[in-house]
C-alpha cells in the first residue's frame, strides 16, 4: 500500500508536522527524505530495508557512493542529497560550538564527533581547538590509521595547537570495532598528550571513543583524565 492510502494521521510527513520530528522512527524519518518507494515498496519499506542492509542510519551515512547506490531505487543523486543533509547538519552543530562553550550544551559535542567520526572503516585521531571560552576554533582530523591502530605524535599535535592558538583541546579517536572501551595503549596516549599540551598551555578536557551507534566514552567521566 502507497503511503497515501494510509490513513492521514499515520503517514510520516503529516505526523512530524503535527507532532514533531521527536515521533518518528529512524525508518520514517529516512522514508520522508526519500519521498518515493520502488515498485511494490513503500518509502517506508524502502527505508527499512536501508537501515536493515547498512546496520544502523550511522553506518548508512557512512556507506560509500558504491555501496548505496547498489540498493535498488538508489543512485548518485540520491546519495549526493543525503551526504549534503549530512553535512548540513555537521556545519549546523559546528556553528553552535562556535558561539557558546562547547560544554554547555550536554551532548553537542558528541553528536557533532558522531557525526564526523562513527562509521569510518579506518581510524582516525581528531581535534577540536577550543579558545579559552571553550568555544569551538575548529574540527581537525590530526592522523589517520589502519583499522586497527593510529601513529599520533605529539609533536605534531602540540604544533596544530600552536598554529590555532588554542587554550584547550578535546581529542577524540574512533573504534571501527564498534566497541567503546579504552586500551592501555588509548590511556597512555593520553597522559603523555596532557602533559606535551600542557608545556604551551593547552588544557586536555577530555578524550572521547567513537564507536558505531553507541554513545562515546568519556575519558574525564571515567576518570581517566
Amino acid at each position: 500500500m502507497a503511503i497515501t492510502d494510509w490513513p492521514q494521521d499515520e503517514r510520516p510527513r503529516e505526523r512530524l508536522l503535527a507532532q514533531g520530528a521527536g515521533v518518528l522512527s529512524d525508518a520514517e524519518l529516512l522514508a520522508i527524505f526519500l519521498r518515493v518507494g520502488i515498485p511494490g515498496k513503500s518509502a517506508v519499506d524502502l527505508a527499512r530495508e536501508l537501515i536493515r542492509h547498512f546496520g544502523s542510519l550511522t553506518q548508512l551515512f557512512a556507506a560509500s557512493l558504491d555501496a548505496f547506490s547498489a540498493i535498488p531505487g538508489m543512485g548518485p543523486a540520491k546519495y549526493a542529497q543525503l551526504q549534503a543533509v549530512l553535512e548540513m547538519s555537521k556545519r549546523a552543530l559546528s556553528e553552535g560550538l562556535k558561539e557558546r562553550n562547547a560544554f554547555s550544551t550536554p551532548g553537542a559535542v558528541r553528536d557533532y564527533l558522531r557525526l564526523n567520526l562513527a562509521g569510518l572503516p579506518h581510524e582516525v585521531f581528531y581535534a577540536l581547538w577550543l579558545d579559552a571560552q571553550n568555544r569551538l576554533i575548529v574540527g581537525e582530523e590530526l592522523f589517520r590509521g589502519s583499522l586497527t591502530q593510529t601513529s599520533v605524535y605529539p609533536r605534531e599535535v602540540v604544533k596544530r595547537a600552536l598554529w590555532h592558538n588554542a587554550a584547550a583541546v578535546v581529542l577524540a579517536h574512533n573504534h571501527p570495532s564498534g566497541v567503546a572501551e579504552p586500551s592501555s595503549a588509548d590511556e597512555h596516549l593520553t597522559r603523555e598528550l596532557r602533559q606535551a599540551l600542557a608545556l604551551v598551555d593547552v588544557r586536555v578536557l577530555d578524550h572521547f571513543i567513537v564507536a558505531g551507534a553507541s554513545q562515546p566514552l568519556s575519558f574525564a567521566e571515567r576518570g581517566l583524565l
